[in-house]
This record gives structure tokens, sequence and C-alpha cells, in this order.
């Protein structure tokens, strides 16, 4: 085997080691060897003028455009967005051969000729009309197994159509490093053509699938759309400890994985969902109060112009948890904040009282005083916390007790309410019908019926809660989570047209 050989064969190796396709391996090798593809096609000593501007993952390109990429010229051969020049599964760029020099102003002599195999279906949509405010929404990965919850239902109940970001739930944290939740839903499952928003079906040995392909299908379909991966989350916090003890290793190694090659042009950003710093949730966190500022700092370092957001916690009361970490002083590395005005209350107190899991305000007979989405925002705009960067939080899903007599908030209950899927929390699209709203307290529904008891927001409600936003001048609006709208993604909606 000649020097040239054994290196091709070495880097393959390492390229499949990361998980690249054997073809994959081989075609993106080609374009890094002197033996390979580059070669085939003589060219000068001296490397022609770049032809292109630099590519950008965050611009879509239309049949035709010349772009600069890693040293070489590239063209597109149909629309694109996203797609990595020389490691994109739809191979949609050519290589025109390396190049150099600045302010390129040649063409490619010879256009591409191969006509697309899978060109888009229909023509990219235009974004939501919200007068600059931010429509988010949290997609799980979770919602692909037992909920059925494809990203394709982004698309056909129009949800798509009015997000201007996704948060993809969650990375795991661990180890003190950001590191992979589920490698089958994120990456590996493989889709049918039914079940894509593409309507082309996935190949068993292509290098992505899973939820990023289709989440990479969704940003070609809708190129306003941001993707933004989240860390963390209930379960997986107590990873932040370890984190913090050193955020630049943290940092780096989240930086590493969200722009991973194989899915670098999914996503926009990071958002971390620590819950919660120097404070007790599923575990007691003790790294102090300056821990999250640092961790957020770094952070922002490593990821450079890229979208840094963070869930934080909605806890107002007197020397409640915003009052336990330094979020007035990371707000100026975050682009956001996700206060989680939400789960104030539930059958977490199986007997009650009942009482609104998410109250826009405080009511009388409320339980505990602050406990609610006001009185959170109020707190951290007092901390200087620019209101522009404080987004308010809508659960597409309800809390309720059974063993309920009391219609009115306030009844004392037996224990959890039945759930689809866990005691106690039910989607809206279910509640809307099983369980009608019945009344409103402190700007949300609840309803009664039979020994059940539930809270919820609907659209009507929602259409407040803008109202609210819009007031105090908020950045908009986000969604906990998007399997539990209807199909016809009423509650999206509502949030989109409550902030235009």
């Amino acid at each position: 085997m000649t020097p040239a050989l054994k290196g091709n064969a070495m880097k393959r190796a390492r390229l499949l080691a990361v998980g690249l396709s054997a073809a994959a391996a081989v075609a993106l090798v080609a374009t890094m060897s002197p033996m390979g593809a580059q070669a085939a096609t003589p060219v000068s000593a001296a490397a022609a003028t770049c032809s292109g501007a630099t590519w950008a993952k965050d611009v879509a390109y239309t049949g035709g455009a010349v772009v600069t990429y890693n040293g070489h010229t590239w063209t597109a051969k149909w629309w694109t967005y996203g797609d990595v020049p020389g490691a994109n599964s739809q191979d949609v760029w050519v290589d025109g051969g390396a190049c150099g020099g600045t302010n390129p102003t040649t063409p490619p002599t010879t256009p591409p000729t191969t006509p697309p195999t899978t060109p888009p279906t229909t023509p990219p949509t235009t974004p939501p009309t919200t007068s600059g405010k931010k429509v988010v929404g949290y997609y799980t990965e979770w919602s692909t197994y037992q909920r059925n919850f494809q990203v394709k239902a982004l698309d056909t109940s129009g949800a798509a159509a009015k997000l201007t970001h996704i948060n993809y739930a969650f990375g795991n944290v661990t180890g003190g490093k950001c590191a992979i939740g589920d490698a089958y839903a994120d990456y590996q499952k493989t889709f049918t053509a039914a079940d894509s928003v593409s309507g082309t079906a996935d190949t068993w040995d292509q290098a992505v699938a899973g939820n990023f392909n289709q989440l990479r299908q969704l940003k070609k379909k809708y190129p306003n759309l941001k993707v933004i991966w989240s860390f963390g989350g209930w379960t997986w916090s107590g990873g932040f400890g370890a984190a913090a003890a050193n955020p630049t290793a943290f940092a780096q190694s989240c930086r590493a994985l969200v722009e991973d090659p194989r899915w670098a042009d999914v996503f926009d950003g990071i958002d971390i969902d620590w819950e919660y710093p120097n404070a007790t949730g599923l575990t007691t966190d003790t790294s102090g109060f300056d821990a999250y500022r640092k961790l957020m700092a770094a952070l922002r370092t490593s990821f450079g112009s890229d979208l840094v957001t963070s869930a934080i916690t909605a806890d107002g009361t007197s020397g409640g948890k915003i009052e336990k970490a330094d979020y007035a002083g990371a707000a100026q590395y975050v682009d956001w904040y996700l206060p989680m005005t939400y789960d104030f209350y539930g059958a977490f107190d199986a007997d009650g009282p009942t009482a609104p899991h998410s109250p826009l305000t405080g009511y009388s007979g409320a339980p505990i005083t602050g406990f609610d989405s006001a009185t959170a925002i109020a707190k951290l705009k007092s901390l200087g916390i620019p209101s522009s960067k404080l987004l308010l939080g809508i659960g597409y899903y309800g809390r309720g007790w059974t063993g309920v007599t009391q219609a009115a908030p306030g009844g004392s209950a037996t224990g959890p309410a039945p759930g689809t899927y866990e005691a106690g929390i039910e989607d809206y699209k279910v509640l809307k019908t099983s369980c009608p709203s019945t009344g409103t307290v402190a700007g949300t529904a609840y309803a009664k019926c039979g020994s059940n008891w539930w809270s919820y927001d609907t659209p009507a409600t929602i259409a407040g809660k803008m109202t609210y936003a819009k007031q105090q001048s908020l950045g908009g609006a986000f969604a906990w989570e998007l399997s539990g709208d209807t199909t016809g993604a009423e509650l999206t909606k509502a949030v989109s047209s409550g902030l235009g």
C-alpha cells in the first residue's frame, strides 16, 4: 500500500469511527486526499481564485449559486439550505476545485449538469409576522416514540409556519460535558416517506437520519426557522454541577457536539435548562451563586455569535430560586431567557388545594404568594434584565387532581387525575374535549368534570397572556411542548397571532 493510499484508509477509518457511512466516508476522503476526487481534475500549481462568497449555514442558495468553503469553490445543483459543502448526504454541492486569494470575481466555466434527483416539492415558506417577537416551541426527542408526534407534524399542522425557533430537547449533561441524549431518536431512526418532512424515505446507510435529519428537512422548507439544541432538563440537570467545575471545558465540549460536522447545519445554537443552579430540583446543586454566570459566559465565548439561550426558574417568591443564582450577571451572555412560568401547582401535592398550574397573576386564595408569571417577570426585570430578553412560558398541557368536589380553585383532592402518559398531567389536545374549560382564574382556565379538576391554557387565555407580553415589552413567548397541541396547532397559532 502506497503512503497516499494508506493515508486514505486511515482517514476513512477515522470518519467511520465518528458515525459516517462507508460510502460517505469514501466520498469525503476523496475530497480530502491527493489521490481522491480532486486529483481526477488537474489543477494548476497556483490555485484558482475563489469564485464565491463564503458559505454560510443560515443562507438559502438557489441552483447555480457559487460559494467558497474549506479552500474550495462549490456550486449548488439545486436549492439548498444548511447542507455543508462536501459533507452533505444529498450531494447538493459540486466541487469546483481548490481556490485561493480574495475578492472572487470569476464564476466556474463549467456549470453543473446533473439534475436534482429529489428537488424541493414546495417553495420555501415565508416566516410568520410577529413584529420581531420570538415564538419558540420545544420539540422533545421522545415525541417520536409512544406519542408518535413526528417532526413532520410541525409542518402539516401549520405550527412550523408560525414558529421562529424550535428548541430540541434534550441533550444530556454528564461527566462535565454535553452528550447525546438518545442516539436512536436523534440521528439513527429511519423514517418512511409517509413520515418524512420531505416525502422521501431514509436509507439504512445514510450518515444522519432520525429527528436531526427531519429537522434539517423542516429548515429547508422554512428557511427562517432556527433550531436550538437544549441540554439538561429536569432529569439531566444533575450533571451541571460537574460542568460548572470547569465551565470552559464544558462549553468546548458542547460546541464540539452541537457543531459536529454530521449535523452542524441543523443547529443554530444551544439552550441550557439547568434545574436549578445553587438550588434544589430533582437533585440539589451546591455550585454557588456565581457558577451559572460563569458557565453561561464560557458558552458565549465558545459559541460566538450563535444563539445562547436558557430556560430558568420562575420562582419569584422572597428567598426563592431566582435569588439563588446570578441570573442578572449572566444576562449579558444570553440572547434570551425562558422563565418556566408553569408547574407552579399540581398533583405533586396530592391532596390539593387545587390551583391553576400556570397563573398569569396572583389571585385571592392562591396557596403561595408570588407563584405566578407576572411576579416572576417583575422580579427578573427588577434585577436589570432587559424585558426583551425575557420570554413568557406557556404549557401545552394541564395539571389535574381527582377526588375533587369543589368546582372553584382551592378544593381538596385525593390524588392526581388519570393521564394518558402520567397521572396528573394531560395534553391540551385531549383536555379540550375530555374536560372542557368551566371557568377562568388569574388569566388561565380551569375545568371540573366528574371528580377531576384540571387547569390549562386555551387559545382565549393565551390571547390574554400575549397581550400581557406585549404590554411588558417581552421578547416573545415559548411553549412546553409542541406535542400537546391540536392537529391544527391552535395553541401555537394563538401565540403567534397574539404577538403579531
